[in-house]
This record gives structure tokens, C-alpha cells and sequence, in this order.
């Protein structure tokens, strides 16, 4: 077995097809079908299952796709570890952050990287905090930062709790008689637009419910937050989320952020890999994403957010 077969492979079912991966790799049609018939005799096993559609893998592909995934990353990031060594951190970082955070965020922390990691190239993506999870695990993203309020007991992926959110009750201002905090209890009452799971925020919340004995009215699930936000200004029901997220929200000037009791919140954490040892790149990065948020947030702090001391 030879790294070109893994390379292949991996790239056929990134693919998803034969014609795709050979236009994408550069290799003719037939001999990536010959190289790919070649693996699958000497180990013994069936890797694609093949149809008109294209190809997908078999148990024992997806199994050869994930560790060939997690090898040929390694290897690729063998140059930038020993460049490192007695030189400046250099080298590619991608970086994943929550769509919600990265709107007030990720303007100043490119900026900061570009300006005190300058041999660093910072590759830059927002997606949903449980996708980002996702491409950790899949070896995709070196750092995210996201919400994420699981201890992570498997130990896949490491943590570094940074802030709490502290969530509100989000409604219309027409619909609030007194601006006083809104016990978790009355929530059973009232219209609720909620995110659509598998999601953070509605795993938490949808504990937080079950931990009261909470069955609540969702009246509406969306999966963006501008249609979540959309929801509540045509007064469809109430949302669930941090204040501070309603400065990004059009027409935000006719919605009222009322505090939960007693205090629900989501935690903002960095996240890596735990099994695949990181660049001095991705450590540099971290370590500035780490002291760049502390300053954020201590320059420009928030009734809903709280910094996590180390240790907690």
C-alpha cells in the first residue's frame, strides 16, 4: 500500500464519484479505477460501493477513509512542524468560528494574527457550532471556537472555556408589559421559535426543559438565525438567546432581550483535536485567539457575558 493509493481513495469519496476525483486529481479515469481495484485486492475487502449515481463507501471504506483522512493529514503537516523548529510559528491554520461569534469577532482577530504571526496563513471559516465539531473530529479544522457546553469525556477533542452567555427571552417590545427578568418555569406559556436540532443552543435548552419538567410550546424551528429572528418581529413566538446577539439582527431596534431566572447559559470554548498532536502554528494561533478574546471582551464587555477564570 502506497501513500498515492490512500490519496486517491480519500479523494475519490471526497468526490463522490470516479469522473469528479480524476478531473480533481489529475489522473486518467482508468488508471484511478485500476489503483482503487489494486487496493481493494490486496487488502481483501470491498471499499465502494459503485451505482450510476456515483460511489460511496462500504463499512470498511468508511473505516480506510477516516484513518487515511487522519494519516495523509499528518503528513501534510510534517513540513510545517519542522520548519518551526527554530524559526518564527509559519505554516497554514484553519480556523473554524460559530457564524453568531464571528460577526464581532473575526475582523480584529485576522487582523491581530496577520500583524503578530506574520509567517502564518490564516484560513478562515464560520459554520454552525456543531459542524465545527464536526470537521475537528473529521481532522478538517486545526481551532474553533464555538459554543459548546459538553465536557467531552470521550476525550476527541480538547477545550478551553473562555466566556458564558448568559441567555434572554427575546420578544417583541409591543409584547412586554415590565422589563423583569422571566422565570424559566412560565416558559411553558409562552410561543417559542427555536433553533432546529441537532444544534448547541437547542441541545442546552432542550435540557434545561427536561431537567424542570418543561414541555414547551415550539410553535416554529428554523435553522438560520435571521429566520429565527424574522419569526419573532412577525410575533410568531418568542426566541431563546444571548442579547448580544440581537445587534446583528435586522430590525433589532423592535425586540426586547429579557433575562432568564434563574441564569441559563452557553459557554464559548476553543476547541482542537484531542488525538492529533498540533502544529506550533495552531498553537501559536490559539494562544493569540485565547489573549485576543480576553482583551475583547474586557474592553468591551457585556451585561450577558462573563469570562471564565483558568481552572473553572
Amino acid at each position: 500500500m502506497h501513500q498515492r493509493h490512500l490519496r486517491y481513495f480519500v479523494g475519490i469519496v471526497d468526490a463522490g464519484s470516479f469522473s469528479r476525483a480524476a478531473t480533481l486529481i489529475h489522473v486518467a479515469q482508468p488508471a484511478l479505477s485500476q489503483q482503487i481495484a489494486d487496493l481493494e485486492q490486496e487488502l481483501g475487502v470491498t471499499l465502494l460501493h459503485r451505482s450510476a449515481r456515483g460511489v460511496r463507501p462500504t463499512p470498511a471504506g468508511e473505516l480506510l477513509y477516516k484513518e487515511a483522512s487522519a494519516i495523509l493529514q499528518q503528513m501534510d503537516r510534517l513540513p510545517d512542524l519542522l520548519r518551526s523548529l527554530d524559526a518564527a510559528p509559519q505554516g497554514v491554520v484553519r480556523l473554524g468560528m460559530s457564524s453568531t461569534l464571528a460577526s464581532g469577532l473575526a475582523g480584529g482577530l485576522i487582523e491581530t494574527c496577520r500583524a503578530q504571526l506574520p509567517q502564518v496563513a490564516l484560513q478562515f471559516t464560520t459554520a454552525p457550532s456543531m459542524q465545527l465539531r464536526e470537521r475537528l473530529h473529521a481532522g478538517t479544522l486545526d481551532l474553533a471556537l464555538a459554543f459548546d457546553d459538553d465536557l467531552n469525556i470521550d476525550g476527541q477533542l480538547r477545550r478551553w472555556p473562555l466566556f458564558r452567555r448568559r441567555m434572554s427571552l427575546i420578544r417583541l417590545a409591543t409584547q412586554v408589559d415590565e422589563d423583569t427578568p422571566v422565570h424559566i418555569d412560565t416558559l411553558a406559556e409562552l410561543p417559542l421559535v427555536l433553533p432546529i436540532g441537532p444544534n448547541v443552543a437547542r441541545t442546552a435548552i432542550d435540557r434545561m426543559f427536561a431537567e424542570r419538567r418543561i414541555t414547551p410550546c415550539v410553535v416554529a424551528e428554523t435553522e438560520q438565525f435571521n429566520g429565527m429572528m424574522s419569526a419573532v418581529l412577525a410575533g410568531v413566538g418568542a426566541a431563546i438567546l444571548p442579547a448580544s446577539d440581537l445587534s446583528i439582527a435586522p430590525g433589532h431596534e423592535a425586540l426586547v432581550a429579557t433575562p432568564l431566572v434563574p441564569p441559563f447559559t452557553l459557554t464559548a470554548a476553543i476547541l482542537a483535536s484531542g488525538t492529533t498532536p498540533p502544529t506550533p502554528a495552531a498553537e501559536a494561533v490559539r494562544d493569540l485567539l485565547d489573549a485576543f478574546l480576553h482583551r475583547h471582551l474586557r474592553e468591551h464587555p457585556g451585561d450577558d457575558t462573563a469570562l471564565v477564570e483558568s481552572g473553572q
